[in-house]
């Protein structure tokens, strides 16, 4: 589902494991491994985002905290940016410090306790003590588990990329059965009974990963960059002085639920300034890269655009699918958190289609910025295809037509969210390879976070505004890049 499971750059392993005669579906069967432990996340961490709204604005009558709804979705869109924010504490860890094998089994570990705290831990302090961990700890697993599994493979090996599609296979199985089987858990026993399903599935994946880690390639556990034994200390001091600050934040009363998102989306830009600044200021870049830094500007842009509405399947499609879906399954009312399992079966069926595409058209096929510029303007055109069901009343909406919108919210997502990620790494300078991939990242981070404040304007009464208000934005910031094209080209120095 979405950028938030192509996960970051790919390591070439150096040395892929020696093959003893057994394999996964042809591929390494050190692949098995990962895929199980992402899949598994991918389940606890869908499966719970699927009834963290509902969990957050239901009354405490229907076992939920009873929270403003712009305060649920707003709690909701801060954790999702946190989430990406995240990757990039994970990435660095493993790059400085830990390795990205030992990251991810940590990264593992806390995400299995932030749902247990989910599960056991009654009102606010669950919630606050379950994301937190969750977000860091999938942070972590996100910045790594992809570099592994490209080091199960040479250069040249040709299962490479049959290996990354079967990966990614994993990661959509996970996002599809997870909303399903916490959504009906939540539906006949509780919400923390469906949290706790949550904790269960990243406890299984963690069992098998476990189980399998000492096959991994010795590569995985490198550190490529040591931090050097002088400057640990003062990381330390650091890391220590930020917790600190969020902690009198907290207290002092500076950052509380109703502000969260807003710190988030400050913090989030303020990090993507400072990132293409250092990049930009750089002396180490030639003037060719910077050429291409400055034409990743408007895709960042438009990625934010982009993903501020895509980011709302969780939290104003969840209020609409809430109150206006007819979810009724021949007499038997579908659970709401089931909306959020549509996504990943379109992304399964099309990710090869639009691989079929590109590969057929070749040369021929629409330059990168064209390819952001038209997942803006498809999204726009989701949005504003709730407006014929706008302010209908209790279950006014077929199931099939959220359908319909939900593949064009897909078809959306297969314009920028993989393209973006490859772009990142062609527009890189040599020297700044991750960073740029950080940066696309933040992309993420900020429009996640801006879709949980965008929520908070919808008007359940009145819907025509929001939905045609934010799809026309959508669509100007698609053209407007349409429009620059040829001078982004100019400024990409020859790449496509």
């Amino acid at each position: 589902m979405g950028v938030s499971d192509v996960d970051t750059g790919v390591q070439v392993g150096a040395e892929p494991p020696a093959s003893n005669g057994k394999t996964f579906f042809g591929q390494p069967r050190q692949l098995a491994n990962i895929f199980g432990v992402e899949a598994w996340e991918r389940f606890s961490f869908y499966g719970m985002q699927g009834i963290l709204l509902l969990y957050l604005f239901y009354p405490a009558s229907q076992g939920g905290l009873g929270l403003p709804k712009d305060t649920a979705t707003g709690i909701v869109g801060a954790y999702g940016g946190a989430v990406y924010l995240s990757t990039i504490l994970g990435a660095w860890l493993a790059d400085r410090i830990l390795g990205s094998e030992r990251v991810l089994f940590f990264s593992a570990v806390l995400i299995m306790f932030g749902h247990i705290a989910l599960a056991l831990i009654p009102g606010g302090a669950g919630v606050a003590v379950g994301l937190i961990c969750i977000a860091i700890g999938s942070g972590g697993l996100k910045a790594n588990a992809t570099s592994i599994v490209g080091t199960l493979y040479s250069a040249d090996d040709p299962r490479r990329d049959a290996g990354f599609s079967l990966f990614y296979l994993g990661i959509n199985l996970g996002a599809f059965i997870g909303p399903l089987l916490t959504g009906l858990a939540q539906t006949t026993l509780g919400f923390h009974y469906g949290f706790g399903l949550a904790a269960i599935g990243m406890a299984i994946g963690l069992i098998q990963y476990s189980i399998g880690r000492k096959n991994l390639p010795k590569i995985a556990s490198i550190v490529p960059n040591p931090l050097p034994a002088s400057r640990r200390s003062r990381a330390i001091i650091i890391g220590i002085i930020a917790v600190l600050v969020v902690i009198v934040a907290v207290l002092t009363g500076l950052l509380n639920i109703n502000n969260l998102v807003t710190v988030v989306i400050a913090v989030t830009l303020i990090a993507a300034i400072a990132y293409f600044a250092v990049i930009l200021r750089s002396k180490r870049i030639t003037k060719t890269e910077r050429s291409r830094v400055l034409a990743f500007i408007p895709l960042f842009i438009t990625s934010v655009a982009f993903w501020s509405l895509y980011q709302q399947q969780f939290t104003v499609v969840t209020l609409y699918s809430n109150s206006q879906l007819n979810r009724d399954l021949f007499g038997w009312q579908m659970p709401v958190s089931w909306v959020q399992s549509i996504n990943p079966i379109f992304v399964i069926i099309l990710s090869g289609v639009f691989a079929a595409i590109w590969t057929k058209l070749g040369k021929r096929q629409p330059v990168t910025p064209l390819k952001f510029a038209g997942g803006a303007i498809v999204m726009g055109i989701a949005f504003l295809l709730f407006i014929p069901f706008a302010n209908g009343g209790a279950a006014s909406t077929p199931l099939l037509a959220l359908v319909g919108i939900l593949l064009v919210f897909t078809i959306a997502e297969l314009l920028i969210s993989p393209v973006g990620l490859s772009i990142s790494t062609k527009l890189a300078p040599e020297v700044y390879r991750t960073q740029m991939v950080a940066l696309f990242f933040l992309s993420v981070a900020l429009g996640t976070a801006i879709s949980g404040q965008l929520a908070s304007f919808y008007d359940p009464n009145n819907q025509v505004p929001y939905f045609g208000i934010l799809g026309a934005i959508a669509i100007v910031v698609g053209l407007l890049l349409a429009v620059i094209t040829p001078f982004v080209r100019r400024l990409m120095a020859g790449v496509r």
